[in-house]
């Protein structure tokens, strides 16, 4: 039986774990979530998942065991299926000499324990695992896709069962949820198999392939989910669901395109955590915030987010969106699509089919005259030049546009149409941005030794931009000084040495000196010089920071740069 609120009171509060009315706080949005009060603790950052594994642990007079560092073999999984894992909230991790190590967030589940202990010929050792270690282990189950996905081919092949495909598109979503996978591909090839590939911190990689006989009951299955045409082969379509089960709910994004092997499927996983992303956590310079901050203070002007496709423009545009979402302010969008609800916020959504576009949604919205309007991409001039206007008329407005650097998006205005002196008038920043991969920090190690030891960095040391960024950043350091790591691989980071991406950002303040420039059509160049000579530190050199921060690798780095 799961502990009671009281008796948590008992533990956490008495033991100085955590205050009462963080625990009462925590109890309430569990009540709400269908939660366990101790998921809801370590996801708020109450308290460490592994001081609450002890403090409990102690309280059942059992050894603690941090199940995200077990790597449970296939083995020892298939000693309890995963249907009695889950309803006893219990796994087999590990074997000793000395038997079987058993961990459970419920160590009074006596009977259960009992029979297992039996089966095992009274071999098995008890252990506390919390709640999110044990939702951790059970991911174990559905990361053996590869298993899955052959046990559930094999039985639709015997018994034709169409359940199995219901299971195996299940499969592939939940693996990509677990995994923190931004997008699945699920692509015919054309050998007569398909192949599903995960998008897992910006990589694609294969997992598992299955015939192409079964492709069409795939698609046709996924159509159902997205509420799209069944009888539809020839043309591309775009719908959404929401996929929810008692672990998890997240909404996905579909898009089905006719290809010479059959009909292609790439799903975008739209996860709540994406959502909770804080302004502060994106990968900003401090000085950088300080630029962002000041120009979301302004009462009226444009914020521009500028970089190729999943380079995380969104996500930027959230977080700030959210810290303006507590003031008292009217807040209107028009995405496409709008990915993520957001509390008193009004979200508006692309519809061609009723001609609400870009241009007619953002002709509307400023009829209504909001405080801050976020436009999800500026794509032709119509949008371009109803937005300029809005900024000029009182309004703050957020939106995107695909560029390389924060000057280039300038003559990109200027080809759409929008007059010089008006987007110089308009424009307060500009934010360019790229995602680069993070070290694991659960394998990461001191390679190579130094800064000191790339030479394509040592070449760079005597630049006036490499100065000023470590003037800047590093000041009194030299690059022996600066310790450099790589992750060696393991089983939190799938043996990437990768886990998790953040931002390397290029901030623009459109100042005086910019909006001379910008106001008689002066090259990107001149635009980026008079930038950087006024403070601006450009994308590779904040690159260099989060390198020599120990946060990402210099490999993670090219692109960022002509610099070889």
């Amino acid at each position: 039986m799961p502990l009671t609120l009281e008796k948590l009171k008992e533990i956490l509060v008495s033991g100085n774990y955590v205050n009462e009315q963080s625990l009462e706080n925590a109890a309430a949005t569990a009540l709400k979530k269908g939660e366990p009060i101790e998921v809801v603790l370590v996801r708020e950052e109450m308290i460490k998942d592994e001081k609450l594994g002890e403090a409990i642990s102690k309280y059942y007079n059992v050894p603690y065991t941090d199940l995200r560092e077990e790597n449970i073999q296939n083995d020892l999984l298939e000693m309890l299926p995963e249907a009695v894992a889950l309803k006893q909230n219990a796994v087999i991790f590990a074997k000793t000499d000395e038997g079987y190590s058993l961990a459970t967030s419920e160590p009074t589940n006596l009977s259960f324990i009992k029979s297992v202990d039996q089966s095992t010929e009274g071999r098995i050792k008890i252990y506390y695992a919390t709640p999110s270690g044990m939702l951790e282990a059970f991911k174990a189950y559905k990361n053996n896709i590869f298993k899955n996905v052959l046990d559930l081919i094999e039985n639709y092949k015997v018994h034709n069962d169409e359940n199995s495909v219901v299971l195996l598109v299940n499969q592939f979503l939940e693996y990509a949820y677990d995994n923190n996978a931004s997008d699945v591909h699920i692509e015919p090839l054309a050998n007569n198999v398909v192949s599903v590939r995960f998008r897992i911190d910006g990589i694609l990689t294969e997992v598992v392939r299955y015939p192409i006989e079964m492709h069409d009951k795939i698609i046709f299955r996924v159509k159902i989910m997205s509420h799209l045409r069944t009888d539809e082969r020839g043309a591309t379509q775009d719908g959404r669901f929401e996929y929810k089960t008692d672990q998890m709910e997240f909404d996905v994004r579909v898009s089905i395109l006719p290809i010479t092997n059959g009909e292609n499927i790439v799903f975008r996983i739209l996860s709540e955590r994406a959502k909770k992303v804080q302004l502060e956590d994106l990968g900003l310079s401090t000085f950088d915030l300080i630029k962002v901050k000041r120009a979301i203070a302004q009462p009226y002007g444009m914020i521009l987010v500028v970089g190729p496709t999943g380079a995380g423009k969104t996500t930027t545009l959230y977080s700030l969106i959210q810290i303006l979402a507590a003031l008292p302010i009217s807040i209107v969008t028009i995405e496409d699509p709008a990915e993520y609800s957001i509390d008193k916020v009004q979200q508006i959504q692309v519809n061609l089919k009723k001609n609400i576009t870009f241009a007619n949604g953002l002709r509307s919205i400023v009829r209504q005259d909001p405080d801050v309007i976020m436009v999800g991409e500026i794509r032709d001039s119509e949008t371009a030049s109803i937005a300029v206007n809005a900024a000029m008329t009182g309004h703050l407005l957020f939106s995107t546009l695909h560029a390389n650097d924060s000057a280039t998006i300038f003559p990109r205005l200027f080809e759409m149409g929008v007059e010089p002196f008006l987007v110089a008038s308009s424009i307060n920043v500009v934010v360019a941005q790229r995602l680069v991969r993070k070290v694991c920090p659960n394998c990461r190690i001191n390679y190579p030794k130094t800064a000191a030891d790339i030479p394509a960095i040592l070449e760079q040391e005597k630049t006036p931009q490499f100065k000023a960024m470590m003037s800047r950043f590093f000041p009194n350091k030299e690059l022996k000084d600066i310790k450099l790591y790589r992750g060696t691989g393991c089983k939190a980071c799938k043996h990437t040495g990768y886990l998790g991406r953040i931002a390397v950002f290029e901030v623009m303040e459109v100042d005086d000196d910019v909006r001379a420039l910008i106001s008689v059509k002066s090259s990107s160049s001149m635009v980026k010089n008079k930038a950087e000579a006024n403070g601006m530190t450009l994308m590779y050199y904040n690159g260099l920071v989060h390198l020599f921060n120990g946060i990402t690798t210099f490999d993670e780095l090219e692109g960022l740069s002509n610099f070889d």
